[in-house]
Order: C-alpha cells, then structure tokens, then sequence
C-alpha cells in the first residue's frame, strides 16, 4: 500500500507552527487591562510591547527567510523554539516596562518570526496544484490558536495571574514545536509526488537538489541578495507590499482593542474573549474551505475579496451594542481573513515564484511589522484622546478595501 505523500506531514507541522505563533500574539487583549494596571501604563503605551513584537517577527522574517532557505528548516525551527520559551520566560518574570518591552517584545518576536517563516513559506515547496488548499490547512493553526489560547490564556489570568499563565504558555510552546520540529523536511527530494501536483517536475528535481529553477547550482549569498533585491524594486511588489499593509490595519487593530472595546460598549471582557475565540474557529474553516476553493477560482480574486469583506465589516463595529452583534462581527470577520490568510505564501509564489520562496516572503512580511506596530498604537492614542475607537475602526475598515485594490494592480502588472 502507498503511504500518504509526507507533504501533509509537513503540513501538520507547520499547522503547529502557526498554532503557536499567532494564539500567542493574537492573545495580547485578554492580557492588556492587567499589564496596563500592574505597570500603570495607559492602553496606547502598554501596546508597545505587541507592537515591537510584530516588528520584530516581520522585520526578523527578512533575514531569517535567508537563513532557512540555505540551512535547512528542522535546524532553525529548533532554534526558534528556544528563542521563543526564552522570551515568554523572561517576561514572566518582568518587574520593569522596559523589561516587557525586551522579553515580550524584542526576544518572543525574534522566536515567533523564526517559527512563522518555518510554517507559512514551507508548504508551497510542497505543494502546486494544491498549494491553496494545503496552505489553508497549515495556517488554519492560526484561527485554531485563536480559538484555544485566548480563552485559555483568559481563564489561566483569572486563576493564576498573567505572570504564571506565560509560565504554563511556554511549557505548551515547547512541546507542540518541539513535535512540529521532529516532523518537518525541506523540500520533496527522496519523497514520490503525487502525479500531477507540480506542472514542471524538471524544474522542481532541479530546486530540490540544491539549484535553481532553471537547473543551475545554488547561488551565493551575494548572488541571493542580488536577486531578491531584483524582485523588492519591481512594482508589483511595492503594491503588494503596501496593500498588505492597508489591509491587515484591521486585523491589528481588532485583535489588540477588541476585548477592551466590548467592555467600553457595555458588554463583559468575556464578552470580548469570545469573540476572538470566534473569529479564530471562523478563521480556520475559511482557511481550509475558502483555500480549497481559490485553487479553482483564482488565489488573487480570493484574496481581494476576502480583504474587502475584513474591511466592510469592521467599518460596522462602531454600530454593535450586543454581544450578539458581536458575534456576528467575529463570524464574518474570522472567515475573511481566513480566507485571505490562507493564500499569503500562495500569493508571494504565485506572484514571484518559487526561487527564494522564503526569503521574498519574508520580505513582503515586513509590511505586518509595519502595520502591526502603528496601528494598535494609532487606535490606543485615539481612545486616549477622544475615548473612541470610532475613527479608527472607521479609518481601518476604509484602508482594507484600498489595500484590496494594490492586491489586484500588481497581479495585472504581473499577468498572474
């Protein structure tokens, strides 16, 4: 009997990675009233910390994109691993801002930005035909991190505190990666592929013998920075960099103010925590099912739609007054950016191919650094000041669905 190809073992492996990576970071709510009391900082400053930490996973991404595209993906897994425990340790122990700062911010970022390279820029090298619906398997880990960690993280708080909780964190972290570092390999070179899956099976035995596409041996380094060089100044790339950009102001936004925002509007931070559970078992169907679909109907199309829906719906958040509403908000919400979320790696390969697949993605990434780092800030700064978050769910909303629009200029430029 044939085995299963064992790229949905990979796949498995980087549904962990991203598990991980992002039912952390997208926790930050449930922890910010507490850490925002403890250290007496107002809500715009105490997202500092969330901020660096994204700057620090996506900016980070750029180089160790590099890294692991010449040594290797179990080797910087592994090392990411214990960046990351190392970082959710120490802020557990914290007893200074400038500390959080450092251990949440700078150390877990660098952690996470090692783990989510690893987990959404592997399974395209596995993956053509697929590469939608196999994509949306893997970061479907981030809807389901979502859905497990923020309610868990909000009752560890309520039991423990927030310091013991980021204990009991980096025990799971450890041993979730620890499994997803045992199981994930490079690239297919001594596995059989399914009839089919890859268009071109000559330039994939080429890539996957340590070439190029066109059979060629690996470059340099210097020759790989010249090349990604090549594909950062093309125009389609700025649009897509921008676009992301705009689009995932939402995203930051929703995810950091939300539980906050549900008790400003009358409702309970349990209130709130559910609704970010929502949005991430939302997230993963749309992942995997919206995904699936995007093989047949176009990843590019998908994307734009699915950025245009994240946008129209968080322009409605000013207008809830139940948890109902709510609800109904993360429903829609979770699916959109799932089904947008899933296609990021896709995207980038469909875009500009699959030569420094993980280096260019990571490139493109920094545009969630910088997103993540001023707009949670911006929203923080505006509550402060008008004790609103209207403007900004208004000014993020309106963002998405032109950051959608730069989506579909640059595959026009590219004739993708």
């Amino acid at each position: 009997m044939n085995r299963p190809y064992y790229g949905w073992i990979v796949v498995i492996a980087c549904f962990l990675g991203s598990f991980v990576v992002f039912g952390l970071s997208y926790s930050f709510g449930v922890f910010l009233e507490q850490m925002a009391t403890d250290f007496e900082r107002s809500r715009g400053v105490t997202t500092i910390a969330f901020g660096v930490q994204t700057l620090l996973l996506y900016v980070g991404a750029v180089l160790v994109g590099v890294f692991v595209d010449r040594l290797g993906t179990r080797r910087m897994l592994a090392i990411g691993t214990v960046v990351l425990c190392l970082g959710l340790l120490w802020t557990s122990v914290a007893t200074t801002w400038l500390t959080v700062v450092l251990a949440y911010g700078v150390v877990t970022g660098i952690g996470m930005s090692i783990v989510y390279v690893v987990a959404y820029a592997t399974v395209p090298r596995w993956f053509d035909r697929r590469a939608g619906f196999a994509g949306g398997v893997a970061s479907a880990g981030l809807g389901a991190g979502m859905l497990v960690v923020a309610p868990a993280a909000t009752a560890l708080i309520e039991r423990v505190g927030w310091r013991s909780s980021f204990l009991v964190l980096a025990g799971v972290v450890a041993a979730l990666l620890l499994v997803a570092t045992l199981l994930i390999r490079d690239e297919p070179t001594t596995e059989p592929i399914p009839a089919g899956e890859f268009a071109e099976p000559r330039a994939l035995e080429a890539r996957t013998n340590g070439g190029r596409e066109d059979g060629s041996e690996q470059p340099s380094l210097r020759e790989q920075f010249v090349d990604i060089y090549a594909v950062a100044r093309s125009p389609s790339f700025g649009l897509v960099f921008v676009g992301w950009i705009l689009v995932y102001t939402t995203m930051y936004i929703v995810f950091v103010h939300l539980v906050v925002y549900a008790s400003d509007i009358g409702l309970s931070r349990a209130a709130g925590a559910t609704a970010l559970a929502v949005i991430g078992g939302a997230n993963a169907v749309g992942r995997v099912g919206i995904g699936y679909v995007s093989d047949y109907v176009g990843r590019v199309r998908v994307f734009a739609g699915c950025s245009i829906l994240m946008g129209v719906s968080t322009l409605t958040l000013p207008a809830i007054e139940t948890t109902t509403a709510l609800i109904a908000f993360a429903l829609v919400f979770g699916l959109a950016y799932g089904g947008n979320g899933a296609l990021l790696a896709p995207l980038t390969s469909d875009l500009f191919g699959r030569e420094n697949l993980n280096a260019v993605f990571g490139l493109v990434s920094g545009a969630f650094a910088l997103s993540g780092l001023t707009a949670p800030f911006l929203a923080g700064v505006g509550y402060d000041v008008l004790g609103t978050y209207t403007p900004a769910f208004a000014s993020a909303g309106l963002a998405a669905i032109v950051g959608a629009a730069a989506i579909i200029a640059a595959k026009r430029l590219e004739g993708a």
